[in-house]
């Protein structure tokens, strides 16, 4: 599909300035929901439209790798009609969306301790990643029962199960142990809804990462809002701690 000469003019942001991987903080949709007096739930399909668009938008913009903040190891805490909610629109949504997601080209990835999911989900997670494991386009990280603390207690046990020596331990190392390890870094960390904290989200890995926070809840986080973050992030100057 030709692109639009708007979306040609971020191509070539998201080239000049090497944007390679966008994180996202998808958040607001309970309060989403609230505001219109409907059901939270409501608020979690409406995200999922939003999951879709910016998925897209990866694609058209040449952005290689796409993670998002899908369920933390905290919202377990959550009411237990909400999180069977959650765990059931996953496994629909993948389900519904594979073939399309398959023809876009989309190869599909989850990060976090798995094991805690249902076997049904599971198994679909695993179909998925079969599926797409051949694709070369947008790569899309669904982050699921994770949490950047268990996620960096789990790479230390595995170093230490391997026996590595000390003198051997080193950044590079440590990321090699992290479940993100065959992808760059975040270059781009958004969250939506205003909040103003990490939430426990990928610590390691944003270290020196440009941070962008929007008022506007995931269920209305277009296409349109998404660029506006992509020139947001043209306009910084990374220094890598210079």
């Amino acid at each position: 599909m030709e692109l639009l000469s708007a979306d040609k003019e971020i191509v070539e942001l998201v080239k000049n300035t090497n944007l390679k991987h966008v994180a996202i903080i998808m958040d607001g949709n309970r309060r989403w929901a609230k505001e219109r007096m409907l059901p939270t739930m409501m608020g979690h399909k409406k995200g999922v439209e939003s999951l879709k668009t910016i998925t897209g938008a990866c694609g058209d913009f040449n952005i290689k790798y796409l993670t998002l903040y899908a369920f933390s190891t905290e919202n377990w805490n959550r009411k237990q009609e909400e999180v069977d909610f959650l765990m059931e629109l996953l496994a629909t949504t993948l389900k519904n969306e594979l073939r399309e997601l398959n023809e876009n080209n989309v190869k599909m990835n989850y990060i976090g301790d798995l094991s805690r999911l249902n076997q049904n989900l599971q198994d679909i997670l695993d179909n998925s990643m079969q599926v797409t494991k051949n694709n070369t386009g947008v790569h899309l990280n669904v982050a699921i029962n994770y949490g950047a603390r268990d996620e960096i207690v789990h790479a230390i046990k595995n170093i230490i199960k391997d026996g590595i020596s000390e003198d051997k331990i080193s950044p590079e190392l440590v990321s090699s142990y992290l479940y993100t390890k065959n992808m760059p870094d975040p270059d781009l960390l958004i969250r939506t809804s205003g909040e103003q904290r990490i939430s426990n989200y990928l610590l390691w890995q944003i270290a020196y990462s440009e941070l962008y926070i929007t008022n506007t809840y995931w269920p209305d986080f277009s296409k349109a809002e998404f660029i506006k973050a992509i020139q947001e992030f043209a306009k910084r100057q990374r220094r890598w701690g210079k």
